[in-house]
């Protein structure tokens, strides 16, 4: 997938493409259903597929004190669009100035002169432009256009509210189903009080964006990637009421991890399901012993052995 940033320097060398366009924030299956339209139709008529996004949620800039957590970041996105086989992906940056464009100057410049567009694929609730002027219905006076319709399995519609809602409750298990792969928190490993290596449960701490939704309180069982090798881990979120805690932590304890130092090194934690929420224990041997049955429960519940 070719990833260019901005326009000042793109240089089209396609003769025409299928343009697929939203915020796609978490790449989520309603999203994968637009994307994977725009990509059927570039395949169809030979034509690369190319998505156009943006930097950061346009709310962080149109409305910022109410602006709502992302749910995966830019990198984690474009690694979705990669594998829907989106050919170009083209990340505006969202600014005042982008959000002043009215729609026909931002058509004409982005679909018509930058990406060649012949046909235009979106989401039936997305629109571009000053005061959201490029709408479904202006999009197909002016091109050929597919609105692809809500995506709604069993009768319920999958969004990216919804999904943060769900994360942010603790629900990983209901925000997996309509993600299509479980949520995952991206990272780097950093120093922490490192009280679970004197408990036997070294864990790896996780600096993550601030803007990214993190899931409600509570232990669960999920999956460590770090540098291209996968870890079955118990994560822990919350306060650590326990021994004193006085921040919310992200908490990773790596099974069968051989030991070698990770501080400083990109981590993602994937989460898929929880096994509970956060307790206050009365001693840390008490403690200690809910440690091991979580444990234990990750590997029955991601069947790993």
């Amino acid at each position: 997938m070719l990833t260019h940033f901005g326009t000042a320097s793109l240089k089209p060398f396609w003769e025409s493409s299928v343009v697929c366009i939203g915020t796609f924030d978490g790449v989520h299956r309603g999203h994968a259903h637009v994307i994977g339209r725009a990509v059927s139709l570039a395949h169809e008529s030979e034509q690369p597929c190319a998505l156009v996004t943006f930097d950061r949620h346009p709310a962080q800039v149109l409305r910022p004190a109410t602006r709502p957590p992302i749910l995966a970041t830019l990198e984690q996105n474009l690694r979705q669009f990669r594998t829907l086989g989106v050919s170009i992906c083209l990340i505006l940056p969202f600014d005042q100035s982008l959000a002043q464009t009215e729609a026909a100057e931002f058509a004409n410049h982005v679909f018509d002169e930058c990406l060649r567009a012949k046909r235009i694929v979106a989401g039936h609730d997305f629109a571009f432009g000053k005061d959201r002027g490029g709408t479904p219905e202006w999009l197909r006076s002016r091109y050929d256009t597919e609105i692809v319709p809500p995506f709604s399995p069993e009768g319920t519609r999958i969004s990216s509210s919804m999904i943060r809602e769900a994360v942010a409750s603790g629900q990983v298990e209901r925000a997996c189903e309509a993600l299509g792969r479980p949520f995952a928190l991206a990272g780097v490993v950093v120093k922490g009080q490192q009280l679970g290596r004197t408990l036997g449960f070294p864990t790896a701490n996780l600096a993550r964006s601030s803007e990214q939704v993190v899931p409600g309180d509570g232990v669960y069982a999920g999956w460590a990637h770090i540098d291209g090798r996968v870890f079955a881990a118990a994560t822990s979120v919350g306060m650590r009421p326990t021994v004193g805690g006085t921040q919310r932590t992200v908490e990773a304890y790596l099974l069968d991890y051989p030991g070698e130092e990770i501080y400083g090194r990109a981590m993602e934690l994937s989460f898929v399901t929880r096994l509970r929420p956060e307790m206050h224990f009365g001693t840390v041997e008490e403690m200690v012993v809910q440690m091991h049955e979580d444990v234990r429960q990750t590997r029955e519940r991601l069947h790993f052995s």
